[in-house]
C-alpha cells in the first residue's frame, strides 16, 4: 500500500534537508510520496523544499499563500496526499521518522488510526505538564482515551479521513472524528527527541483555544444530530428554577403575607420561563438546520464496514 508522509512547515529552512534524508531512509522499504506543505514560510523554507522536490521524484510539494496554522496546512496535505495511508509528522525532527515503520506495523494488526505516544518528551516542563492535563480532560471528555493527542506522528487509513473536514486548530482531534466513523484506535510509544532547528511555534496561549476547541468537540460528537437534547436540557432546568420561584412566590403570598412587588421570586421565574422558551425554539431550529445540511450533502450518520465474509473471514471468525 502506497504512503503518504504529510509534513506541514513553518520556518524550517535549516531542518528541512536533514528531514528529507532521513525519512527517505526511513521508508526506503515502502512505496510512498512525501507531501511538504510550506504553510507560508517567511524564511527560505519554500526554496529548500523547491529544491528537494526537484532532486526526489517521491517529494510533492505544495505552497500556501499565507501562514494559515497548522490545522489548514495538514488539510491541505491530506487533500495532495494520493497515498492508501496517511501519516503526519512535524517538520523540526523531534519525531523520529525511524518510528513510521512501527506504526505502520501496527496498523496491519487491523487498525485504522495508531496515534504516537510521546512518553519521554524533551520538552521545558511549562510545555509538558499543560500538555498532560489537557489530555487527561480530552480522553475523559470525548471517551476516546489516548496520552497523547498533541503528538502530530500518527498514522490513518485513508478511508476513515475520507468525510473530515479541518477547521481552526482541530488538527489534535482527528482521532476522535476517526473515531465518531468507527475507527479503531490504538497507540504506541514513539521516540522525542530535543528540538535541534528553529524555536516552538507554540505557548501558554494555546491553552485557552485547546479548551474552546474541546466545547466545540463535545458539542459536535454529541449533539451534532440532535441539538433539541442540547437545548432541551438547559431549557428543562430554567422551566424547574422558574417553577420553584413562582412557587415560592405563592408560598409568600398564602403563609408569610409577603406580596409580590416586596420580593423579585415571581418576575425572575417568569424571565426564566421566557428564557427557557427561547432555548427550546432554538433548538428546534437547529433540529430544522441539521436535517436540511444532512439531506442537502447527502450524509448518513453511520458509517459501514466490509462483509467479513466477502473480505475473507468466515462467519465463525
Amino acid at each position: 500500500m502506497k504512503i503518504s508522509l504529510i509534513i506541514p512547515c513553518y520556518n524550517e529552512e535549516e531542518s528541512i534537508h536533514p528531514l528529507i534524508t532521513q525519512v527517505r531512509e526511513a521508508v526506503r522499504t515502502f512505496e510512498y510520496e512525501i507531501v511538504l506543505v510550506d504553510d507560508g514560510s517567511t524564511d527560505r523554507t519554500a526554496e529548500r523544499i523547491c529544491a528537494q522536490a526537484a532532486e526526489h521524484p517521491h517529494i510533492r510539494p505544495v505552497y500556501l499563500c499565507q501562514n494559515y496554522g497548522q490545522t489548514a496546512a495538514m488539510s491541505a496535505g491530506f487533500d495532495a496526499a494520493t497515498g492508501d495511508i496517511l501519516v503526519p509528522m512535524d517538520a523540526d525532527l523531534q519525531h523520529d521518522p525511524d518510528d513510521i515503520p512501527i506504526l505502520l506495523a501496527k496498523l496491519e494488526e487491523g487498525y485504522e488510526v495508531v496515534s504516537g505516544w510521546r512518553k519521554d518528551r524533551h520538552d521545558h516542563w511549562s510545555r509538558v505538564w499543560p500538555s498532560r492535563i489537557a489530555n487527561a480532560l480530552i480522553s475523559w471528555i470525548s471517551g476516546v482515551r489516548l496520552h497523547d493527542y498533541g503528538c502530530t506522528l500518527k498514522a490513518y487509513r485513508r478511508e476513515v479521513l475520507e468525510s473530515v473536514r479541518l477547521y481552526g486548530e482541530m488538527h489534535r482531534f482527528i482521532p476522535i472524528y476517526a473515531h465518531w466513523n468507527g475507527a479503531r484506535i490504538t497507540e504506541v510509544e514513539v521516540r522525542h527527541h530535543p528540538r535541534a532547528y528553529g524555536k516552538s511555534k507554540y505557548g501558554f496561549g494555546r491553552i485557552p483555544k485547546v479548551l474552546l476547541d474541546l466545547i466545540v468537540i463535545k458539542l459536535l460528537g454529541s449533539y451534532s444530530t440532535k441539538p433539541i437534547h442540547l437545548f432541551g436540557q438547559f431549557g428543562g432546568l430554567l422551566m424547574l428554577l422558574g417553577s420553584i420561584c413562582i412557587a415560592a412566590t405563592a408560598y409568600f403570598r398564602l403563609f408569610e403575607q409577603i406580596y409580590v412587588k416586596d420580593q423579585p421570586l415571581f418576575l425572575v421565574g417568569i424571565f426564566m420561563w421566557l428564557f427557557a422558551m427561547q432555548l427550546v425554539m432554538m433548538g428546534l431550529i437547529a433540529e430544522l438546520v441539521i436535517r436540511v445540511y444532512h439531506e442537502a450533502q447527502g450524509r448518513r450518520p453511520y458509517r459501514k464496514k466490509p462483509n467479513p465474509v466477502s473480505a475473507g473471514k468466515s462467519p465463525a471468525d
